[in-house]
């Protein structure tokens, strides 16, 4: 997602369909991916843990057993990709499921109707990292929303330019600046 104003439209989007926690997550693993200091690593695993993960959290994402193993894991030593395997679950999820209900919405329609753009196109595989940890690709250099810049109306789009690779799935998470 490149642009602050197209991701707010999409999680505007989200928020109708009640799964705003979505995008919330995902743009909370991106600044998690940011951290360098390994005392802030930890508090902010700590609160995406207890946001996101924890049974109790009211916006508790939903992910399959195996991914909320691999996270309970990983949250022994947190680091900056604790949640990859989460963050590209939830990513999959909004890119198959929401983002095109997003793209049919009346509100998309008339921004791109007023930004005489086409819907931006899915994104490419990424490759897999050595260690087969999967990480969402760097901010793209352009801020915003998901989708070709300048051509596409400013609203998220999961495409985006890699910079750097994810694994399993051969799915890349979206990017978020």
């Amino acid at each position: 997602m490149r642009s602050a104003a197209g991701r707010k439209v999409f999680r505007d989007f989200l928020r109708g369909e009640y799964s705003e926690e979505n995008i919330m997550f995902w743009l909370a693993c991106e600044e998690l991916k940011r951290e360098t200091d390994p005392d802030a690593v930890e508090e902010k695993a700590r609160f995406i843990y207890e946001d996101y993960i924890s049974i109790l959290s009211p916006k508790e994402v939903s992910l399959d057993s195996r991914v909320r193993e691999i996270v309970n894991r990983n949250m022994v030593e947190p680091t900056p990709h604790t949640f990859d395997e989460a963050q590209l679950q939830i990513y999959t999820l909004m890119h198959r499921d929401s983002y095109p209900r997003f793209v049919n919405s009346p509100l998309y329609k008339t921004l791109a109707r007023l930004s005489s753009a086409e819907p931006p196109s899915a994104p490419p595989a990424a490759t897999a990292h050595a260690n087969s940890t999967p990480t969402a690709p760097a901010a793209p250099t352009a801020p915003g929303a998901p989708g070709a810049a300048g051509a596409a109306p400013a609203v998220p789009t999961p495409a985006a330019s890699p910079a750097q690779p994810v694994a399993p799935a051969q799915a890349q998470a979206p990017n978020a600046q």
